[in-house]
């Protein structure tokens, strides 16, 4: 997993008016978990541009007063008009303890019911994955190209021999390709044409 440096400053001042302070000066404020203590510093906005708006989970170095610390984000914050980023909170990251990320999906292939026609319908972007941060990918693949009109993959259908736990529900659905008006059912050889049932996100 690729690590993106923050140069950050311990906070000491706490509260609404510093935290607003701070984003009035460009800096986010947060809190790094994990350790025997809880962690406050800020750091330039400018500086989470490749941790959070990216396609694929990174790791934070986050260095603080001459130390470094190993960090994953738990939790964001955005402004609810802008969408600029208001806090973010870490867990830092120790060996052998295990942590909990979300993980981006990344679907490859032509799904055969995408080529007759069918809508692709992309319900679960992210999954929240949990292991030791060696094991931890920066996204998870999936190949979706015998996915037909009518069919879904499911989370349970993702989770095979994967060196960490995903906790989502093995029912909720990743991905589904739903009939659309201009689709053409696809059928195997010696199959009698129906069309097949609606699936629906969980």
């Amino acid at each position: 997993m690729q690590s993106v440096t923050l140069q950050g400053t311990v906070r000491t001042e706490l509260g609404t008016k510093f935290a607003k302070q701070l984003r009035d000066q460009g800096q986010v404020p947060c809190v790094m978990y994990g350790g025997d203590n809880p962690v406050h510093f800020c750091a330039p906005i400018l500086a989470f541009r490749d941790l959070v708006y990216t396609a694929e989970a990174r790791m934070a170095s986050i260095e603080l007063e001459g130390k470094t610390y190993q960090a994953v984000i738990q939790d964001m914050q955005f402004h609810v008009l802008n969408d600029a980023l208001t806090h973010v909170d870490f867990i830092q990251v120790l060996d052998g303890k295990p942590v909990t990320i979300q993980v981006p999906m990344v679907l490859t292939g032509n799904s055969q019911g995408v080529r007759n026609g069918g809508k692709l319908k992309f319900s679960l972007r992210n999954l929240k994955v949990k292991g030791l941060i060696n094991d931890l990918p920066s996204s998870i693949e999936h190949d979706i190209t015998e996915l037909r009109i009518g069919q879904a993959v499911r989370v349970a259908d993702v989770k095979a021999s994967k060196p960490y736990e995903i906790l989502n529900s093995d029912n909720a659905v990743v991905v589904s390709i739903a009939m659309s008006r201009n689709a053409v059912v696809d059928t195997d050889a010696g199959e009698e044409e129906a069309a097949p049932a609606e699936v629906s996100a969980e």
